[in-house]
């Protein structure tokens, strides 16, 4: 298997990572290596490109950023790990539709090592457990390139989900891997969760720590 870096970047500033991902994919040619940049942002609401803003009920003190990834409302913040995907979609000869499904049935399978059945859904896409949901994803093409990715909620403080209709469902609810009794940190949930997908992909990951604690609060 060809292999793939996969960078823990620890916890970073959302439209820091946001235009690094743009400048990476921008600058990418036949050569460039696919990466995974897991992440962990302060907190911070996002749009995408669809998004109303009438989803966000009360931001608060809480920013809000439109982006250009795919999908409605969301929100990051300690406690739940992002992993963004870098990947050559013509390269693999894949389309967004099955890095979507790789996406969602990484998470599944990461919960299903540990007892725990989810489901994906073809009609608003993201990973659920008894109808809550537990990661979200949005993505975004360029040159046949993706970047953005996928949420996962690990032991976070899930309060600030009720001041946004999430993914544009009012009253959808969230729920995290503590919650289910899985007892992994966000350093885990990222390692465990990129390794999944690479291998779905058809790589090896290899881990590289590129977290220097500046954003740390």
């Amino acid at each position: 298997m060809p292999q793939l870096s996969m960078h823990y970047m620890g916890r970073r500033d959302y439209c820091a990572v946001w235009q690094a991902m743009q400048d990476y994919t921008d600058a990418r040619n036949e050569q460039t290596a696919d990466e995974f940049w897991i992440v962990e942002h302060p907190p911070v609401f996002t749009l995408g490109q669809v998004g109303r803003i009438e989803h966000v009920l009360d931001a608060g003190d809480i920013p809000v950023v439109q982006s250009d990834r795919g999908g409605q409302v969301t929100y990051h913040g300690p406690g739940q790990v992002v992993i963004y995907t870098l990947i050559d979609l013509r390269r693999l000869r894949i389309g967004v539709r099955a890095l979507v499904e790789h996406l969602e049935w990484s998470v599944i399978d990461l919960l299903a090592d540990h007892g725990i059945a989810a489901v994906g859904r073809r009609d608003a896409p993201g990973v659920y457990v008894d109808g809550r949901k537990i990661a979200a994803l949005g993505l975004r093409v360029r040159r046949g390139c993706s970047y953005h990715g996928l949420a996962l909620n690990v032991d976070l403080d899930a309060s600030p989900f009720a001041r946004i209709n999430p993914c544009g469902y009012r009253g959808l609810e969230v729920v995290s891997l503590a919650d289910c009794g899985i007892a992994l940190d966000v350093w885990a949930a990222g390692q465990a969760l990129g390794e999944r997908l690479a291998h779905r992909l058809g790589y090896t990951a290899a881990l590289v720590n590129t977290d220097d604690g500046t954003d740390r609060a």
